[in-house]
């Protein structure tokens, strides 16, 4: 080729304008559209359906159903680029009423004005309406290394959930009540036999030994007394722990912070009664409450928290960004020892209860109502493909993505140990000189594949890097999966959102998980099977 390739059309972070052409220095404009050059695109600043501020990102979501203006209030710990390494993570606000549109509030909760303050940075809590008072109040944790303990209580308070005033009289230690100084945080509240409930993550000790959950009293959310504590799973910290009751069971959702690729996820436990929740924890392996002991999602859904509006109760996390210098390093930057990143963009999950009480993750209602623009959908290139029937070890691969879009297809398998799989940031090798230019960009894409699990009825959703490139690692152990069982005649209706690198997935509307895959925007996507026989019919991509 003459001219010289512009490369950093290809691996920089510049997104294509609207017309959707690419140009090489001397050469007449090239049809975009029509290729399948596989090239890195930019992120949004800020993300709309899977929220993320254009400064910054979202930590701990804190959920609140305000019955008083209709909405749900999520307050959350706002990351930002660069933060003071004493005082950070304010407490900052969206609203929404309906899941995947929101309107910031800006900063409610400020850090203290002193490094020396307890609270000079902030952490998680939860928000109440006092229906007796008419006030607001916002209990969270205020988090100084410099102070005698390093994680205290704290609270605020608010008319009408505009202006805050902290109550700086009042703070609950754990050293008070025998407990850990240096981790007490993430209080939750709620109602229970015409008392309000505190629970509380904390240590027995001061150096990270024997973790427990503190229940503590009140009559009036005022004052507090200790009312004994209960097991975590076994000697694993749990964190941001959510209780509440749902029909007729009652659940608490926390967050496993132990850092390994099977573990570190948001779980749930259930029992008939909240004393009947602290049992289950005497013993979590015979009381687990479901088949995948109770794991809600994949490991890149962190910190959830959830919120009812009196019909559905939602469920809200966050989905951590990766760094890397190209997206590959990315997207297999997931360590089995944790992510490598705290905080992101903020997922919305409606939350699933089945007739025997157990939990899953579902599509939030009208979130397909958001994504109304039909998208062209072409047949790119495909192998042991015809007419919706895909053969052996076969792929058909459709056009471009956009930054925002709803995928759906349906898939029946001949027989339920067929795997298959969706992927994205693929390409081809078929072009000449494009793609020499760009060939370790094109020789890896990433794969969401659909596995028979062991032999018990069940199914994975597994994250992979595939492709020729010598260097692809194929499945990524520190990102795990979601277990969900086999569907009825092996049939699967797919839904994937996404929204800039944020891909949740859900299976039959019923099982949802989360992934961040970076580089999906302006680039192909395929479905695949793996040695078995499917059919794939139904393939629709809308964008917003």
């Amino acid at each position: 080729m003459k001219s010289r390739i512009l490369n950093t059309i290809f691996i920089s972070a510049v997104v294509l304008s609207a017309c959707d052409r690419i140009e090489f220095e001397g050469d007449a404009p090239k049809d975009w559209i029509g290729t399948t050059v596989v090239f890195t695109p930019a992120e949004e600043e800020a993300y709309s359906t899977y929220y993320k501020p254009a400064l910054g990102r979202v930590g701990d979501p804190m959920p609140f159903y305000d019955s008083n203006s209709g909405e749900f209030k999520i307050l959350y710990l706002q990351e930002y680029p660069v933060n003071d390494d004493k005082r950070f993570h304010p407490i900052w606000c969206v609203t929404t009423k309906d899941g995947y549109n929101y309107e910031s509030m800006g900063e409610i909760i400020p850090v203290g004005e002193s490094r020396l303050q307890q609270d000079a940075a902030l952490g998680t809590g939860c928000v109440y309406y006092n229906t007796s008072e008419k006030l607001y109040y916002l209990y969270y944790t205020g988090h100084n290394g410099l102070c005698e303990s390093r994680e205290v209580l704290m609270r605020a308070t608010s008319p009408e959930f505009k202006t805050w005033t902290k109550d700086n009289l009042w703070s609950l230690k754990g050293r008070d009540c025998g407990y850990s100084s240096q981790d007490f945080r993430d209080p939750q509240i709620f109602e229970d036999g015409g008392k309000f409930h505190m629970v509380v993550s904390t240590y027995r000790t001061d150096d990270q030994k024997d973790p427990r959950f503190l229940d503590f009293l009140s009559d009036n959310m005022k004052d507090w007394t200790f009312n004994g504590e209960f097991n975590m799973v076994w000697n694993r910290f749990c964190e941001c722990p959510d209780i509440f009751k749902m029909g007729d069971w009652w659940y608490l959702v926390y967050s496993e912070a132990y850092k390994a690729d099977f573990s570190r996820k948001v779980k749930y436990m259930k029992a008939d009664s909240f004393e009947g929740l602290k049992k289950c924890f005497q013993d979590p392996g015979g009381n687990w409450p479901d088949e995948h002991e109770g794991v809600l999602d994949t490991r890149a859904f962190y910190a959830a928290k959830t919120a009812s509006n009196g019909k559905d109760r939602y469920i809200w996390g966050w989905c951590p960004y990766r760094t890397g210098n190209t997206y590959h390093d990315k997207n297999i930057a997931v360590g089995a020892d944790g992510e490598p990143n705290w905080s992101g963009a903020l997922v919305c999950h409606k939350l699933i209860q089945h007739s025997d009480g157990t939990l899953a993750v579902g599509v939030v209602p009208g979130m397909e109502t958001k994504y109304s623009q039909n998208a062209e959908l072409k047949v790119m290139d495909s192998k042991n493909y015809d007419n919706g029937r895909l053969t052996g070890d076969a792929y058909v691969l459709y056009n471009r993505l956009g930054y925002h879009n709803h995928i759906s297809f349906t898939v029946k398998l001949d027989w339920q140990g067929d795997a298959f799989s969706v992927s994205f940031v693929r390409g081809t090798e078929k072009e000449g000189d494009v793609e020499k230019a760009v060939e370790k960009e094109v020789g890896k894409y990433y794969t969401l594949r659909f596995n028979p699990e062991w032999d018990n009825g069940r199914r994975k959703v597994n994250f992979e890097q595939q492709g020729k490139a010598p260097d692809a690692k194929w499945f990524i152990p520190g990102a795990d999966g979601y277990i969900f069982p086999i569907p009825a005649e092996n049939t699967y209706k797919i839904d994937i959102f996404t929204d800039n690198s944020v891909v949740v997935t859900y299976i039959n509307g019923d099982y949802g998980t989360t992934q961040r895959i970076y580089g999906i925007q302006k680039n192909c996507w395929s479905i695949n099977s793996h040695g078995g026989n499917i059919t794939v019919s139904d393939v629709k991509v809308t964008q917003y």
